[in-house]
């Protein structure tokens, strides 16, 4: 691919992530901030697995740090954002290189994209409650019940997002793989 489609494809996901992130969301108040369902992670995966893990990674945490910055609930938490939303689209992208899902077809492209956004998703549901609490005790310095509430709600809302991200990928990526190759 070239650089300058693969910067193109970098800003159409950035652009794509912050939308599913700032629009299609539920915000969740716990005592120490906000947490979110939201669609942001499923074209953070998608970017992943469609342009790359690092092209992924970065549109990923571009397009949520955006979102992050122009809400003022979340504005204090983006730091945090670009870090794991990197982390989130470079180990889809490299999960999906590594099972080698663009030569795949039928049931083995879906069960193998489902494996490489789920365990994305695993380490995420992992990653993000424990970030978050970190975060939130050395930079934020919160109360201790605050951090304790933020991190069940992360997990919770984590959870939901991780679900729903596997569930929308393993059926849009199939199709989307033929399209971006065109």
């Amino acid at each position: 691919m070239k650089k300058t489609t693969k910067l193109s494809f970098i800003a159409i996901f950035a652009a794509l992530c912050y939308v599913a992130f700032s629009y299609i969301k539920i915000d969740i108040p716990t005592p120490a901030g906000y947490t979110s369902v939201h669609m942001g992670n499923v074209i953070c995966c998608l970017a992943g697995l469609l342009i790359g893990g690092s092209e992924g990674g970065l549109a990923g945490a571009i397009g949520m740090a955006i979102g992050d910055l122009f809400d003022p609930k979340y504005i204090l938490t983006t730091p945090k954002t670009i870090i794991l939303k990197y982390i989130m689209g470079f180990l889809c992208g490299s999960l999906g290189e590594k099972f080698k899902l663009k030569e795949k077809t039928g049931k083995q492209l879906y069960l193998y994209t489902a494996l490489a956004v789920g365990i994305t998703m695993l380490v995420n549901v992992i990653l993000e409650p424990a970030f978050s609490y970190l975060y939130y005790d050395l930079i934020l310095q919160n109360a201790e019940k605050a951090k304790s509430y933020l991190a069940i709600a992360k997990w919770i809302s984590t959870s939901i997002n991780g679900v729903t991200s596997v569930v929308i990928c393993t059926f849009l990526y199939p199709t989307l793989k033929n399209i971006v190759k065109k």
